[in-house]
C-alpha cells in the first residue's frame, strides 16, 4: 500500500501536475488522520468495555458482600432485641414484691441482658475498592453516596457500641459481682455450669436498689441507641443491594 502511494506521487510530480499532486497530498493526509481517529476510537471502545466489565465485577462483589452483611445484621438485631426485651422485664420487676420475683427466672433474665453482640460486617470488597482507587469506576452516584453513608453510620454505631460494652464491663458486672452469684447467671452462658452457687446470697435484693435501676436504665438507653444505628445501617444495606442489582 505504501509503495502504491509512492508510485502515484512520483507519477504526479513527473507529469508536472502540481494542483493534482496537492489535492492528492491533502487526500492522503486526510486518510492518515481518519486512520488515527479510528484507531483512537477503537482504543476508547476497548477501554470503555474493560471499565464496564470491571464495574460489573465490582458491583457483583459488593452485592454479594452486603447480602452477607444483611444476614449478619439481622442476626445481631434479633439477639440484641432479646437483650433489650429482657432489660425491660427487669425494669418492670425492680421495686416489686419478693413473691412476684420468685416466679421469674432472674438468672436467665440477667444473662440475656448481657448476652449482646457487636455487628462486625465484612468490608473486604469495599476496602479493596477504596484502597485501590477504583471507586471512580462506579458510574452510579447514588451508590457512591450510599457507600459513604455506610462508612459514616458504621463508625457511629461502633462508637456507641464501645460506650455500651464499656458500661457493662466497668459498671454492671462489678455491681453484680458483689451482690449476685455470677455462677448462677453463667449457667446460661458458655461456661454452662451444671449446678448453682452453693454460697448464700439474697438475689432479689438488687431489685430493690436504686443503683441497679439506674444502671439498667442507662444500659437500655445505650442499647436502644445502638439498635437505632443498626437499623439505619440496615436501610443503607438494602439501598446498596438494590443499586448493585439494578446495574
Amino acid at each position: 500500500m505504501i509503495t502504491l502511494f509512492r508510485n502515484i506521487r512520483h507519477k504526479l510530480l513527473s507529469n508536472g501536475s502540481l494542483p493534482r499532486y496537492l489535492l492528492y497530498a491533502i487526500g492522503e493526509i486526510a486518510l492518515v488522520v481518519i486512520g488515527i481517529l479510528i484507531a483512537l476510537q477503537i482504543d476508547t471502545w476497548n477501554d470503555e468495555r474493560k471499565s464496564q466489565s470491571e464495574e460489573k465485577a465490582i458491583l457483583a462483589n459488593l452485592n454479594r458482600e452486603f447480602m452477607q452483611n444483611k444476614e449478619a445484621l439481622n442476626a445481631v438485631l434479633d439477639l440484641n432485641g432479646k437483650s433489650y426485651e429482657s432489660g425491660l422485664k427487669i425494669m418492670e420487676l425492680i421495686g416489686g414484691q419478693p413473691g412476684a420475683l420468685g416466679k421469674v427466672n432472674t438468672d436467665s433474665l440477667i444473662f440475656k441482658t448481657v448476652d449482646f453482640r457487636r455487628f462486625t460486617p465484612s468490608e473486604n470488597a469495599l476496602s479493596d475498592l477504596i484502597q485501590s482507587g477504583r471507586l471512580q469506576l462506579l458510574q452510579n452516584e447514588t451508590l457512591k453516596d450510599l457507600l459513604y453513608d455506610w462508612s459514616r453510620v458504621l463508625k457511629k454505631a461502633d462508637d456507641n457500641f464501645e460506650g455500651y460494652d464499656d458500661k457493662v464491663e466497668r459498671d454492671l458486672i462489678p455491681y453484680l459481682t458483689t451482690r449476685y452469684p455470677l455462677k448462677d447467671i453463667d449457667i446460661y452462658g458458655e461456661l454452662q455450669w451444671k449446678t448453682k452457687s452453693s454460697l448464700q446470697a439474697d438475689k432479689f435484693a438488687i431489685f430493690g436498689e436504686l443503683e441497679y435501676e439506674n444502671l439498667m436504665d442507662d444500659l437500655l438507653y445505650r442499647l436502644l441507641v445502638y439498635r437505632n444505628d443498626l437499623t439505619e445501617a440496615g436501610a443503607i444495606i438494602d439501598g446498596i443491594i438494590a443499586e448493585t442489582e439494578a446495574l
